[in-house]
């Protein structure tokens, strides 16, 4: 008996001292940031509420512009400029797991969608795209255009399949394997396998209101998954903007940020809401693809990068 509880105890200062993770590696950062995961233990016990208003003159002009050549929309933009921000400020890309800090190794966004358009009882669906440091705009809307369609179609997607098997389970059951899970992600022992797919675990979830004729909305964000960043985009308004000096009416696009704290200073949340700020608002600069030559096609986040050297 002795020596299983010893087993039990060794196992245990194991999982404890586990820290490599599949989608993050683990941070070495000031003594105050590693202590504010045990002070603030849950993302909406850290969460910060930000509204931001987008000049939305040039971003109308550009969907138009580029429709010619591809079926591109509003949050085909949003999603852009999302992976804009997280390349230029990368401690924006962090999330907090198990009580540390993690840089995530990748740019992934999801954004939520109707199944059917137009149909009030079409259940919500997510697509969530993992985006490259060579992905241009013209990429991302393609590979983007090809998930909704796999989630507009009648077949069931891996999530539809594996929440299906989840949902025969006992209530009394499944009511204990979600804790259990939570409690396996914590000690980094939950198999990536489980969690590459979830919507959950991204960079951002950007959900826009505004494709359904709504405003924008404060979000909570969610205990599940490690996202940090939940971005609520409602429809574009008229509103008065001062321009040129004058107080004018502008298309505005209204943004609201919820963002956790405890990944960075608000320093980070300043550059990384900026420049998706100015992605919406310079998207012929910053997005490319209307030059019939395709000469204006370059990877999100380059042409920045390239100014800011300069």
């Amino acid at each position: 008996m002795v020596w299983v509880l010893l087993g039990v105890v060794l196992i245990w200062l194991l999982m404890s001292l586990k820290t490599s993770r599949a989608d993050g590696t683990l941070l070495e950062v000031h003594p105050y940031r590693r202590m504010m995961p045990y002070i603030m233990r849950g993302r909406n016990e850290s969460v910060v509420y930000y509204d931001d208003y987008i000049d939305a003159e040039k971003l109308l002009e550009y969907v138009e512009a580029v429709r010619e050549r591809m079926p591109v929309n509003v949050t085909h933009c949003l999603v852009a400029a999302a992976s804009v921000g997280l390349r230029e400020v990368p401690s924006m890309n962090r999330f907090v797991s198990g009580r540390r800090l993690y840089q995530r190794n990748e740019r992934v966004v999801s954004f939520s969608m109707k199944r059917k358009r137009m149909d009030k009882k079409s259940k919500i669906s997510v697509v969530q795209l993992r985006i490259g440091d060579d992905e241009t705009f013209k990429d991302l809307v393609e590979r983007t255009a090809g998930n909704i369609s796999v989630e507009r179609s009648s077949k069931k997607t891996y999530v539809d399949k594996e929440l299906d098997l989840f949902l025969r389970l006992p209530r009394f059951i499944l009511d204990r394997a979600v804790p259990l899970f939570q409690w396996l992600d914590y000690n980094n022992c939950l198999p990536y396998a489980f969690t590459k797919n979830d919507a959950f675990y991204s960079s951002m979830f950007i959900a826009n209101l505004g494709s359904l004729g709504m405003s924008a909305a404060y979000h909570h964000l969610y205990e599940w998954g490690n996202c940090p960043l939940f971005l609520m985009v409602g429809k574009i308004e008229e509103r008065p903007m001062v321009h040129n000096g004058a107080v004018v009416p502008r298309k505005v696009l209204h943004l609201r940020w919820s963002y956790d704290e405890r990944i960075d200073d608000g320093l980070t949340s300043k550059d990384g809401m900026g420049a998706v700020r100015r992605v919406l608002e310079n998207p012929f600069d910053e997005l490319g693809c209307i030059a019939a030559d395709g000469s204006d096609v370059f990877p999100l986040g380059s042409r920045s990068f390239t100014s800011d050297e300069g």
